[in-house]
């Protein structure tokens, strides 16, 4: 680690402590103008983060300094959606601008005729992209942007067409595999095609704390971690690249893994949450690896990706770059139920019902927050819908980039720069396979279809998001016209090529 990394996190962690405002931002900003250059574009993308999970959400317990002052100086957006409620489908949508109805990846798929996916760590990778997909990252190569992508990516593995280096990205840095994921101390990551070896032993991420160990002794979970956490090895590849970039326009697609479980993080890191919460020892019993601390651990990995954030920003900013640089954060679905993660506790879903593999809004509503110091409006809140599938046009539109012709998604930049007519959409749409499922949000109503396993249909579900948040009643009977305009809508979906994503 770096020596001025390690400084910047003592500061922070004692800035944290003290509950002091942030001071890696300044103060002064630009008015509202244009761009003196094609403007850098940061995304960053959280994993399984719910909606309530930030202060400037109505989070209460975990510290998110950073994130809510980039709400606080930029806009955020309260009735935003995730592509889908998991994982690969939903960053799909972000990449093509096409919506679950119309993409290629559907659902989260093993690709179980391998074999034993997850016993085998030689496996990697998901069902990939095809060669010649049009994404975010080749309309900006073409727009002359260097590309890069850290993260997890879970749209092919090593060897496929949808490695990210084959869809659009110079560069990419992380796990190429969402199973590999589950586990914050990995054997290796990828640095484009090379495997980077790490000083970490092998561990299986889905396993329980052993009958004779005891549960309250810290001891007991030393197996569970190791010597390098991919988090921090991927916020140093990205600032690495945003040094190495800075006298060009570039898209960083910064998909870090965090709060996805497991619940692991260095014990430096935790200490800043032990003894807050009350706590009972998680032992594997819903999946993951045991930890002593989960409620702390759980919180600490949020403040440290809000850290990591906080880096970014302050990198741009002593750069000079944060005027000419757009970053915009999201979530790649709601909050999980696995793994130790005490979503209640937390409030993880605010006001929303469900969570991740559920379309109802717990599921897919997350949080939006758009940051351009002279640009984007500041202080602003918006109710604005809009969609994961809606950030490729909008970068279009911003970038002057060309977008590919058959995306659902609509650009909201007039929202976020406060000019221009926003267009809005008839409808926004997905369908999930995990619990078979379709849901459309039409204006203020919103409809979902619930299937058996062998694909009947249940009940129909019809709620007014205006008046009833919380889809907590059903009036499906008293509005057969709405039900029927959404049945319509469910039914215009393109079958997809595979025959398990079909109803």
């Amino acid at each position: 680690m770096k020596k001025e990394e390690r400084e910047s996190r003592r500061e922070f962690i004692k800035k944290a402590a003290a509950g002091t405002a942030s001071l890696l931002f300044s103060n002064i900003y630009l008015r509202c103008s244009k761009p003196s250059r094609k403007p850098n574009i940061i995304y960053i993308l959280a994993d399984d983060l719910g909606y309530g999970e930030l202060g400037c959400y109505g989070q209460k317990m975990i510290l998110t300094l950073y994130i809510d002052r980039m709400a606080r100086e930029g806009i955020r957006f309260t009735q935003h959606y995730s592509g889908s409620s998991v994982c690969a489908p939903s960053r799909c949508t972000l990449l093509t601008g096409k919506h679950t109805g119309h993409s290629y990846i559907r659902d989260n798929d093993e690709m179980a005729e391998r074999g034993d996916v997850w016993h085998d760590p030689k496996l990697e990778g998901q069902r990939p992209l095809p060669a010649g997909t049009e994404t975010i990252g080749t309309m900006l190569k073409e727009a002359g942007y260097t590309t890069c992508c850290i993260g997890k990516w879970g749209l092919g593995g090593p060897d496929s067409e949808g490695h990210p280096n084959n869809q659009g990205f110079d560069h990419f840095f992380g796990y190429l595999c969402q199973r590999h994921a589950h586990n914050y101390y990995p054997t290796h990551l990828w640095r484009n095609k090379e495997k980077i070896i790490l000083e970490n032993e092998y561990l299986f991420p889905h396993q329980r704390l052993p009958e004779d160990l005891d549960p309250y002794d810290p001891k007991s979970y030393k197996k569970y971690t190791g010597n390098q956490y991919a988090p921090d090895l991927m916020i140093r590849e990205a600032l690495d690249f945003i040094r190495s970039n800075s006298n060009k326009p570039f898209f960083l697609y910064y998909a870090t893994p965090v709060p996805h479980v497991s619940l692991q993080i260095p014990e430096e890191y935790r200490r800043m949450y032990e003894g807050r919460f009350p706590e009972v020892p998680y032992r594997g019993e819903k999946g993951y690896v045991p930890n002593r601390f989960p409620r702390a651990t759980y919180a600490a990995m949020i403040t440290h990706m809000d850290y990591h954030i906080g880096l970014i920003i302050y990198l741009l900013t002593k750069m000079g770059l944060h005027r000419d640089t757009l970053i915009m954060f999201s979530s790649d679905n709601g909050p999980t139920f696995a793994g130790g993660v005490d979503y209640e506790f937390f409030d993880s879903n605010g006001p929303l019902r469900g969570l991740k593999q559920d379309l109802y809004e717990g599921g897919i509503r997350v949080p939006m927050i758009a940051w351009w110091p002279g640009h984007v409006v500041s202080g602003a809140v918006t109710d604005h819908i809009s969609a994961l599938w809606d950030v490729l046009p909008t970068i279009a539109e911003l970038t002057g980039a060309k977008p590919p012709q058959d995306i659902d998604g609509i650009s909201f930049l007039p929202t976020i720069m406060g000019r221009g007519r926003q267009k809005k959409h008839r409808y926004l749409y997905w369908e999930y396979f995990g619990q078979p499922s379709q849901a459309v949000r039409m204006g203020r109503w919103k409809g979902i279809q619930f299937y058996n396993r062998d694909r009947s249909k249940r009940p129909f579900e019809l709620y007014d998001l205006d008046r009833d948040i919380a889809e907590s009643k059903n009036i499906a009977s008293e509005n057969p016209e709405i039900v029927a305009r959404i049945r319509k809508i469910m039914d215009s979906r393109t079958p997809s090529e595979f025959k398990k994503w079909n109803f």
